[in-house]
């Protein structure tokens, strides 16, 4: 299930950045590829809250998943000259914070979108 969904979400991504190109902020990307997801038919929920859980309690902490695909698929978006180890490592993060699996971690700031893509994955 989750490999469908992110091949959908692949092509939802190229899709925008066919559109805009690179150069402009995270958020401009997130609202249209959040555009896309609803053409293609996904479901999703953008800016959600993702608590941490410690020793029992949960607490809000302040992160927030940029965009969350059909409930099991966490896209984290950049637009940064370079994807570097923390941004793998906040998605990781983030997978192991809300026990999924599968993340994609989207640069747009690239000359060709696929060079801006990195599934990052927990337990698997």
């Amino acid at each position: 299930m989750e490999n469908t969904i992110s091949n959908q979400v692949i092509g939802a991504a190229i899709e925008v950045h066919r559109h805009l190109g690179p150069g402009l902020l995270e958020s401009a990307y997130e609202k249209c590829l959040c555009h896309e997801l609803k053409l293609r038919g996904l479901s999703f929920e953008r800016q959600k809250d993702l608590p941490v859980c410690y020793k029992g309690s949960r607490l809000e902490c302040g992160y927030r998943l940029d965009i969350i695909v059909e409930a099991v698929v966490i896209l984290e978006l950049k637009s940064v000259r370079k994807l570097e180890p923390i941004h793998e490592a906040q998605l990781l993060t983030y997978l192991k914070l809300s026990n999924l699996k599968l993340g994609l971690l989207l640069n747009f700031n690239v000359p060709l979108m696929r060079d801006g893509i990195q599934r990052i994955v927990n337990n698997l």
